[in-house]
């Protein structure tokens, strides 16, 4: 995992979970709260409410990327450009500001007024942003989206918003975010449930993971709130992102959100990540062969060896001594362990391991071979 700097910011596995706190300068924007037209008073909800809360990055959006809204050209962006200028100047707290924008020559502008990245909410749907970015030194989170500066977010499937986030590629300071919301009237809150649960996944962009979950209706809809009562659900889904490798959250419920992301980062899983006399040694999160297929593509190596790469460790109980036997007279040739116990026998590999096993157990265990069918790849 590469990490990212942002205005001296790090962001990565290296640190600690980062919060991006939310103001908006566009009168058209849904969520109240962080809506602010006049410089002096943004910059007090700034210190007060951002920063003063724990937000290490404050976004500041010009539009609402709402698509019920009529987008912006980058004139109107720029027009309201002055207002997030000067409330940024009278910010006397420390935060990395970032622009959310669409547009290349927006974000040229922001960033050398004083913004430290930029938020592409397209996804470098405008070709000379990665160049704009990488001449400033700017850090830039890529949005998943189509090739479309009107259609922001307008990615429903989990492998197309992976996709969608490798075309045109990537910055040495880009942050992926896979695009979390209702963006399309295609995209279905399953669709989103799903990108969640395969959020690993994106760690094989090799770069830092942004989500902005809160109090979005995937979540809401589990537990049948209201966006005014949704604050528990997205809390719980951050411990889980941040968990499940999540580096920067989006948010506008600032201090709650950080300490859910203390949670996540707290118990998650220590891994390796060691330089060895150059030999640089990293434990990747992978826990399904989906996972380990996306490593394999970034490194060009044979994704077909995904199979062969990630453990799943099932009990079998209710065996027979001839099942039991049969069951480890094959493991050995299928390259599966077998344990037996007392009460039930571990069987433990990769699904290539433990499908090799079920075509070698012994022809006559008919239904150990029927049961051997429900061991595959987790769905979640």
């Amino acid at each position: 995992m590469q990490n990212v700097t942002a205005a001296g910011l790090g962001i990565g596995d290296d640190y600690p979970p980062r919060i991006m706190g939310v103001l908006n300068v566009s009168e058209e924007s849904p969520y109240d709260p962080s809506v602010y037209d006049d410089p002096g008073e943004a910059a007090a909800y700034v210190d007060e409410e951002l920063i003063g809360e724990g937000a290490d990055i404050v976004d500041v959006g010009l539009e609402s990327a709402n698509k019920r809204f009529e987008v912006l050209s980058a004139e109107q962006e720029l027009d309201r450009l002055d207002t997030a200028v000067e409330a940024i100047e009278s910010v006397s707290g420390d935060a990395v500001f970032s622009i959310e924008t669409r547009y290349a020559e927006v974000a040229d502008e922001a960033l050398s007024r004083g913004f430290d990245m930029v938020n592409d909410i397209c996804g470098f749907a405008d070709p000379a942003m990665p160049d704009v970015c990488r001449e400033r030194d700017a850090a830039v989170v890529k949005m998943a989206s189509p090739p479309d500066l009107k259609r922001p977010g307008a990615v429903e499937k989990p492998d197309d918003i992976y996709e969608a986030l490798k075309r045109e590629g990537l910055t040495d300071k880009t942050i992926v975010d896979p695009a979390f919301g209702g963006w399309s009237e295609e995209k279905t809150l399953e669709d989103d449930r799903e990108t969640f649960r395969r959020l690993r996944e994106f760690r094989g962009l090799g770069r830092p993971i942004l989500v902005s979950i809160n109090r979005k209706n995937f979540l809401r809809d589990v537990a049948g709130r209201s966006t005014e009562a949704a604050l528990p659900v997205s809390l719980a889904a951050t411990s889980m992102a941040v968990e499940r490798g999540a580096h920067v959250v989006r948010t506008h419920d600032v201090a709650e959100t950080a300490d859910a992301a203390k949670i996540g980062a707290a118990f998650a899983r220590d891994r390796v990540a060691e330089d060895v006399d150059g030999i640089g040694v990293e434990e990747l999160d992978v826990t399904v062969a989906g996972e380990a297929a996306r490593h394999l593509d970034r490194l060009g190596a044979d994704a077909d060896l995904a199979d062969e790469m990630a453990t799943q460790v099932f009990e079998l109980s209710g065996l027979s001594t001839d099942e039991r036997e049969a069951l480890g007279a094959a493991a050995p040739d299928a390259g599966a362990v077998v344990a037996p116990g007392e009460s039930g026998v571990l069987v433990a590999g990769s699904p290539a391991e433990l499908g090799r096993l079920r075509t070698l157990v012994d022809g006559a265990a008919d239904r150990l071979r029927a049961a051997l069918e429900s061991v595959g790849e987790p769905k979640r």
